[in-house]
């Protein structure tokens, strides 16, 4: 049986200064975190002791190589809800903490979009009159440069990473029909790019391997990055850095969600007999982006071609079957997987029949519409600056100026609930232990990370707490003893740490 899919996105968000455009993002994103950190109670430091970024799944390290720095001298927070609020080179980014479901890592996402709301709001009582800094949920700059939307799930590492390669492939490349964030039209170099107006996703013309440890340069379809943040012998993090940055609660669910349920396939050994292997899977990322007609087909190793619905019909059926025989137990409710296959079969239905009928589900659609519209109403041509203005505008995270939020998209979440997620942790997961002991003991904590809490108790030496089990240091596995202790002093002691 599969392991539980703890999983999480980490997204690094596109910047600007309102009113002085020649900014720097480095500091601008730096202004932007201090401006909501100063706003808590204490400051916990992030710990970078166990980052390893250049540890690849393949069985070497690259040492100085990898094109990963560490950023340490730069705002790094960890936040009461078990998050990690940073700058990331260039960019603020949010870094949800672990989840137990889909349905609750779309929460924490969306939570993800509230501090950076209230960030940009403390920000700009700090700056000059006539600037703001303004924060977007999308993938690219326009000007060649493209952030992430990175997802990670817990693997069994058992699995051998070149299965997980051959048999996550298709469903990547494919899964943009139901995922992509949309893009009006490209920043590929090559000449085919000439001739796309719109396409499904914002990721797909800066991927240049099928395969690589890189996420900033020859991006590849599947990261080999093998940094686990738990017990190494016996989990994997998968690190997904594919996806764009979705506003639409239901494709986050969706990409979520599915990509949990195809894993669990995967694990327990149920896609051998798929048979759907791409002959270039980078090209096909392109040819099925640049298509939101969903006509085009692509080429498989043995010769035949496919659309990009079939293959993703093909992973449903499969996982309808799957679904029958095992459950669903590893997606960590019993209502997101039943919800999740009816949602997955609707979907791709609807994009056969006519796409347009799932504007109020799907971002690219969604967005698509909005551009096609405005298109018409204006008799503007295609390349008109003004679409991409639209499309830049749809990713605004200010409220008053988001065209997404104007949208009758379909919701899943209220905003109280999504209110109290930006300063509560997720109950199910170590998230819980981490960010309740932050809540409670914020001047008793020297630095935090993912597997481990530094208790700083006033005397030498400091106190290093591992969490490396994702689904230990839960409410019900610590919830009493952390209402009951009244320091950070008795909570070490009772630990035995």
């Amino acid at each position: 049986m599969p392991i539980p899919k703890v999983l999480g996105i980490e997204t690094e968000y596109g910047i600007v200064v309102a009113g002085a455009p020649e900014a720097n993002p480095i500091s601008t994103s730096s202004t932007l975190i201090n401006a909501y950190v100063a706003g808590l109670a204490d400051r916990v430091e992030w710990d970078f002791v166990d980052e390893s970024p250049g540890v690849d799944a393949r069985g070497f390290a690259i040492d100085g190589g990898s094109g990963i720095e560490l950023d340490t001298h730069l705002v790094n927070a960890v936040l009461t809800n078990g998050a990690r609020l940073y700058v990331d080179h260039a960019h603020p980014e949010y870094s949800s903490p672990e989840c137990i479901s889909p349905s609750q890592a779309l929460l924490y996402d969306k939570a993800g979009e509230e501090v950076m709301v209230r960030a940009m709001a403390s920000a700009r009582r700090l700056l000059p009159a006539g600037q703001e800094i303004v924060v977007y949920k999308n993938n690219s700059d326009r000007k060649g440069n493209s952030y992430g939307c990175h997802e990670n799930y817990l693997v069994d590492r058992e699995v051998p990473f070149q299965q997980l390669v051959k048999e996550l492939v298709p469903f990547f490349v494919t899964r943009q029909v139901i995922i992509g964030a949309g893009k009006v039209g490209s920043e590929f170099s090559g000449s085919k790019a000439t001739d796309v107006d719109f396409q499904l996703s914002q990721r797909a013309d800066f991927f240049e391997e099928e395969v690589g440890l890189e996420t900033t340069l020859k991006r590849p379809i599947i990261n080999t990055r093998d940094e686990p943040h738990s017990d190494g012998q016996r989990f994997r993090r998968l690190h997904v850095i594919l996806g764009d940055a979705n506003l639409s609660e239901r494709s986050t669910w969706l990409k979520l969600g599915l990509t949990a349920i195809v894993l669990a396939m995967i694990e327990d050994g149920f896609l051998q007999d798929l048979k759907i292997e791409l002959a270039d899977p980078v090209g096909a990322l392109r040819e099925i982006s640049w298509d939101p007609t969903l006509q085009r087909s692509v080429l498989l190793q043995d010769g035949r071609r496919i659309r990009a619905l079939e293959v993703q019909y093909a992973y449903l059926e499969h996982a309808l079957e799957y679904v029958e025989h095992f459950g669903v137990s590893y997606l960590g409710n019993e209502t997101d997987g039943p919800a999740l296959l009816e949602e997955w079969g609707r979907v791709l239905q609807a994009l056969d029949d006519d796409p347009m009928t799932l504007a109020d589900t799907l971002d690219w659609v969604a967005k698509w519409q909005l551009v096609r519209g405005y298109q018409e109403r204006h008799q503007i041509e295609v390349g008109d600056p003004r679409l991409a203005a639209i499309d830049l505008q749809y990713h605004d995270l200010r409220p008053e100026r988001s065209l997404f939020r104007r949208l009758p998209m379909r919701r899943m979440l209220d905003e109280t609930t999504v209110s109290w997620a930006t300063s509560n942790p997720p109950p199910d997961t170590r998230a819980y232990f981490r960010g309740t002991c932050l809540a409670k003991f914020p001047g008793s904590i020297a630095a935090a990370n993912w597997d481990s809490i530094i208790f700083d108790l006033g005397t030498d030496p400091l106190r290093r707490v591992p969490m490396m089990d994702p689904l230990r240091g839960t409410e019900a596995h610590v919830g009493e003893l952390l209402r009951r202790v009244h320091s950070a002093q008795e909570l070490v002691e009772a630990l035995g740490s």
